[in-house]
């Protein structure tokens, strides 16, 4: 088959955002000709490349396989535009950051203001997910992972180790028992993660001073700080949030601090960019100093 990138253009939008509505609205062309374009691919393979599933359009085997080499096209021709085109001064174009939305909520919007500031030309978007982001799919040109991933053709490298307390408000603190010790704890209103939503077990901070299961859960990050801001009990925060918190006060400091380790991952065909690597390296000294930072203010 004479493969044409414009078609395998619509193919990787189709497999990423599983969805023709979706792909045509990224592409800015119409969902009805998304659809010719992935029937004429899958008339020319013979074989279907997507099956229609409950949640939108879904690879089938061939597709993945397909999938694999038009990322490494799709990459190919991107370093060819950047090395015929000439590196300009600022970063221009569009990159997406994935994020737990601890770090999305409390340390990326002020990290990418300021790279942006610094590159006008430069379109950010960053995606708070409380699971793993898929840079295969490309949901994401980077991930900021709380694990480093053990399988995939990915670029790996550690930003900074960051850290967390068990933190109450001062009116809960005020209105409840004394908690002398990290025993103590049991006896109050546990803030934490939905047990069986949690997707890394570097999340599972309860666990660590023996608690299966606290009485207030969410999967996010900013739903169980804001309920530990509004007295609803204790639980653990990340030092760098606690600077937009003054009430919420860290308890058993000499007993119970968790140190854990933010981790850049990107997909490893894209160290031939330089703009992507030159983004790499913005996001990683942005992060590191922005913990420093908002750590010496909890």
């Amino acid at each position: 088959m004479d493969l044409k990138w414009d078609d395998l253009r619509v193919f990787l939008a189709v497999a990423r955002d599983e969805s023709l509505s979706k792909a045509g609205k990224r592409l800015r062309i119409d969902p009805a000709t998304v659809g010719r374009r992935i029937a004429r691919l899958e008339a020319g393979y013979g074989a279907p490349l997507f099956g229609k599933s409950p949640t939108g359009y879904a690879l089938t085997d061939r597709g993945e396989r397909l999938m694999e080499h038009a990322i490494r096209i799709e990459q190919s021709v991107a370093a060819a535009n950047e090395e015929l085109s000439g590196q300009t001064e600022g970063l221009t174009g569009q990159v997406r950051v994935g994020a737990p939305d601890g770090s999305a909520n409390f340390l990326l919007p002020q990290v990418c203001a300021q790279i942006a500031r610094d590159n006008p030309e430069l379109e950010i978007q960053i995606v708070a997910l409380p699971r793993v982001i898929n840079l295969s799919k490309r949901e994401a040109d980077f991930v900021i992972a709380v694990s480093p991933p053990t399988a995939g053709r990915m670029i790996v490298q550690k930003i900074s180790d960051y850290h967390l307390s068990l933190a109450a408000s001062e009116d809960y603190l005020a209105q409840s028992a004394p908690i002398a010790r990290v025993e103590d704890v049991k006896d109050h209103m546990v803030v934490g993660y939905i047990p069986d939503m949690i997707f890394d077990k570097e999340l599972d901070y309860l666990s660590e001073i023996g608690i299966e299961s606290p009485d207030l859960a969410s999967n996010s990050v900013s739903v169980q700080i804001n309920w530990i801001h509004q007295g609803g009990g204790l639980g653990f925060v990340h030092d760098f949030a606690l600077p937009l918190y003054p009430n919420v006060k860290r308890i058993l400091l000499d007993q119970v601090r968790l140190t854990r380790s933010f981790y850049l991952v990107r997909h490893e065909d894209d160290k031939r960019l330089e703009r992507m690597n030159r983004f790499a390296d913005a996001l990683s000294e942005g992060l590191r100093r922005e913990v420093t930072r908002l750590e010496a203010l909890a």
